[in-house]
């Protein structure tokens, strides 16, 4: 039982293999990331606030779409919308609108390139479930991160 429990036990870190178990000096340095500027990670608040943005944008649409018919539904449609706002901008621009405001964007950390359709609906997919977006590694990414080797870096 100690063996089953103990990587969740001993912290995000404990998820890395054994060679790779040392401190790192800022969040990102294993990945290959500066520690400031652009293409360093983006702190929680400004990831937070960029779904806050992107969510009271796909509200609002919701809410056009239903036009006075504001009811139980709009929580369904506004998921909906933000789902497809989600995948279709990372996939093409690599950033969501919310993100563009924060000056954040989603970056491969596997290689250079765009995001992709692929990893934009994985990532997406998962975030609706919320709970990997919310349990983190030690670089403060999100499952849903992990899983389709991508973070959320600076822009600008």
């Amino acid at each position: 039982m100690a063996r089953m429990t103990g990587s969740w036990l001993s912290g995000p870190s404990a998820a890395l293999p054994d060679g790779q178990r040392k401190e790192q000096a800022y969040q990102g340095e294993n990945l290959g990331l500066p520690k400031f500027g652009p293409g360093a990670l983006a702190p929680t608040p400004r990831r937070v606030a960029a779904i806050f943005i992107d969510w009271l944008m796909c509200l609002g649409v919701s809410a056009l779409i239903l036009g006075g018919n504001v009811g139980g539904s709009i929580s369904t449609i506004t998921l909906g919308v933000w789902f497809v706002v989600g995948v279709a901008s990372v996939s093409l621009f690599s950033f969501t609108p919310g993100q563009l405001c924060m000056g954040i964007q989603v970056a491969r950390v596997d290689g250079p390139g765009r995001v992709g359709f692929v990893r934009a609906l994985v990532r997406t997919f998962f975030i609706v479930f919320v709970v990997p977006a919310v349990v983190t590694d030690v670089d403060s990414r999100g499952m849903h991160d992990r899983a389709t080797g991508t973070a959320l870096v600076y822009s600008r």
